[in-house]
């Protein structure tokens, strides 16, 4: 096994706190009582899966929410439950990766869509000051952006050539298993991030 030098980490789940059930439960009391069957965090129907590609604007996955679930709810209660699973930003992290980031090349690969990344920067904001979380990091991917995502092996080959890196120097860190054995099919090293475990706990 060859030395680290690049680390590309996930977001949700490794920086950001996630609860997935409480997205649940909150299109289950907006009426959507099949949303599990739609999404959780191993699986997603079309939709989420264009949204989180940017194929369809916010509107579109509005509107389509709105029709594959046959309930009439606003674009702010979607919106608001949709976002229910984005939790806290804890700053010890932060503190935690500014120490990372000067013994390894460090970059974000994330899953995630324009409604939730809006939600995601402000809250970062709100809880810790930072207005660019960005700046952490060579360069974070976020998949609405790349046009790929995770466990898409594509999307980690996409990544390794427009970074010039290589993938037995690379160690990618995810809190989802199927993501962890993509990015394990190209060659990268991984770390499966499983909870109560967090990257405080990692020896890096």
């Amino acid at each position: 096994m060859q030395p680290i030098k690049n680390i590309i980490f996930d977001l949700g789940g490794v920086f950001m706190n996630l609860d997935y059930k409480k997205t649940e439960q909150a299109f289950i009391d907006l009426g959507v009582v099949n949303f599990p069957e739609l999404f959780t965090q191993h699986h997603s129907s079309p939709l989420f899966a264009d949204m989180e590609t940017g194929r369809i604007s916010n509107q579109a996955f509005y509107d389509g929410l709105r029709k594959l679930s046959g309930i009439n709810m606003s674009n702010d209660d979607i919106q608001h439950a949709w976002n229910a699973m984005l939790l806290d930003f804890p700053m010890e992290r932060i503190v935690w990766l500014n120490e990372i980031k000067k013994k390894y090349n460090i970059y974000l690969f994330s899953n995630t869509n324009q409604i939730h990344y809006d939600a995601f920067i402000e809250t970062v904001k709100q809880q810790t000051g930072i207005t660019d979380f960005n700046q952490y990091f060579i360069k974070a991917y976020y998949s609405h952006e790349l046009g790929l995502r995770k466990p898409d092996t594509a999307s980690f080959q996409k990544i390794m050539e427009e970074q010039k890196l290589n993938p037995a120097e690379t160690l990618f860190i995810d809190d989802t298993l199927s993501n962890v054995q993509a990015a394990a099919e190209i060659g990268l090293q991984t770390l499966h991030l499983k909870p109560p475990i967090t990257v405080l706990e990692l020896q890096l």
